[in-house]
This record gives C-alpha cells, sequence and structure tokens, in this order.
C-alpha cells in the first residue's frame, strides 16, 4: 500500500466499495459518462479480469479517488480517474496514475490509452502534463454489442 501524507492507494473490493466509487464518479462531472458498464455487473465482470487494476485513493473515512485499468495482453487502457472535488489538485491523481503505471509495467504493458471528452479541458492538461500525446489523426468508435 502506498500513503502520502494521509492518503492510500488500495485495490477496489466489489462489493464493498461499489457504492462509494459510483457516488464518486457521480460527483467527479461531465468528465465521466456513466453506462451500462458501470452497473455493479458489469463492474463484477471487469474486477474478474484485473482485480489488481482497479485503484482507490482514500483517507481514514473516505474514498477521495479511483482509476480503473485494463491490460489485453498487448495494450492497456485508463478508464474512470476520478478524484472528489474537495481532493482535486492535491497529488491524488498522480498518486493513482503512478500507482497503476507500476502495475501495467509489471505486467509487460508497453503503452496505454484513455479517452477523454475534448471539452474536459482540467483532465486534458493534466494527462499533457504527465506526457500524454493527442493522438489527433484518430476517430474512437464504439458499438452496443446488445
Amino acid at each position: 500500500m502506498q500513503t502520502q501524507a494521509r492518503i492510500s492507494i488500495r485495490p477496489f473490493s466489489f462489493p464493498e466499495d461499489y457504492k462509494d466509487v459510483y457516488t464518486l464518479w457521480e460527483r467527479s462531472g461531465d468528465g465521466i459518462h456513466l453506462r451500462r458498464s458501470d452497473s455493479p455487473a458489469e463492474i463484477e465482470k471487469k474486477i474478474a479480469r484485473d482485480p489488481d487494476l482497479f485503484l482507490l485513493a482514500e483517507t481514514a473515512d473516505s474514498v477521495i479517488g479511483a482509476v480503473m485499468g485494463g491490460f489485453d495482453g498487448r495494450r492497456g487502457m485508463m478508464y474512470h480517474l476520478a478524484v472528489a472535488p474537495e481532493y482535486r489538485r492535491k497529488g491524488v491523481a498522480n498518486l493513482l496514475v503512478d500507482a497503476l503505471e507500476v502495475r501495467l509495467k509489471a505486467k509487460g504493458c508497453i503503452r496505454y490509452y484513455l479517452l477523454v471528452t475534448k471539452d474536459n479541458e482540467e483532465a486534458i492538461r493534466f494527462y499533457q502534463a504527465r506526457g500524454w500525446e493527442n493522438m489527433d489523426d484518430l476517430y474512437a468508435f464504439a458499438k452496443d454489442l446488445d
């Protein structure tokens, strides 16, 4: 477990942490789009695949941040990086992303991706400051399978 001041990073525990994390996502504003894939059943499937890549930041009494990662054996993904509004710009997002990157590297991941809405300027600045590149020559596509 990593700590900075009184903030700890630990793996998400399902179902115990689900309600707190979902509430955090709801409080995160327009940057996180909650969909069917964020339902308890879908999160349970996610945890079965990559239990060590869903991380929480917490204080002694509350979950203040979360990030989900995925690795398919070739490339990684980061999903739903969220920090409670009152804890933003205090290093929490960096702690979460650093911890996720350590775990992705340990799995052999050499590159990972994320999606961010074009109007989420705060997140864009954060990712650029961490060395992420905008792949503006690509489109993002999605398709529901049911």
